[in-house]
């Protein structure tokens, strides 16, 4: 992160805050996601609402984030705007030493003075990005070649019904060695 003045923007004194529920509001766009130094995302624009409930053991973060980023699309290399809206949640609690516990869950000092936001935010809008990039011009198509293949595979099944009640045909040879074996007993 280099650009830490665009960063320390999503910054949060904590230990100002008394134990009670607060409301905080960010806006981000392209110095946003140039100053994480990522691939991910390059253009785009967001809205973040942060419910902040603190404890004393423990703050509780509700992130909702709505926008847009720009995206390549897969099938023509054309760039298109993508809307996102991200509901999250996250719990910081306090302990001895900084560790993260699970995705929801990480630990942080006693100590800690201050909370940036910003790899949070940045986190949970990368993860609506769409493993397929589809320009919206094709989706209507990609739609309607997965109920043309939804449909094919309901003629297979349908087709090959009738010959599950039928009993294999038996090769001559294991018929002949059945016999051998159950004769010699």
């Amino acid at each position: 992160m280099t650009n830490s003045k665009e960063i320390r923007k999503y910054d949060v004194d904590i230990l100002q805050l008394e134990n009670k529920h607060y409301d905080f509001e960010f806006e981000g766009g392209e110095e946003f996601f140039k100053a994480l130094e990522q691939d991910l995302i390059t253009k785009g624009q967001f809205k973040a609402k942060v419910g902040l409930d603190k404890s004393s053991t423990m703050l509780q973060l509700n992130f909702d984030i709505q926008g847009t980023y720009e995206l390549i699309c897969d099938r023509s290399l054309d760039t298109f705007n993508e809307p996102f809206h991200s509901k999250e949640k996250q719990i910081l609690k306090f302990g001895d030493k900084a560790e993260q516990l699970s995705d929801e869950i990480e630990l942080i000092p006693w100590d800690t003075a201050t909370v940036n936001l910003a790899r949070f935010i940045f986190d949970f809008i990368g993860l609506t990005v769409p493993m397929k990039k589809l320009h919206p011009r094709f989706r209507s198509q990609t739609s309607e070649d997965e109920e043309e293949d939804e449909s094919n595979e309901t003629l297979v099944y349908t087709s090959l019904e009738g010959q599950e009640e039928q009993e294999p045909e038996v090769d001559p040879r294991w018929e002949a060695l059945k016999k051998l074996k159950n004769g010699s007993k």
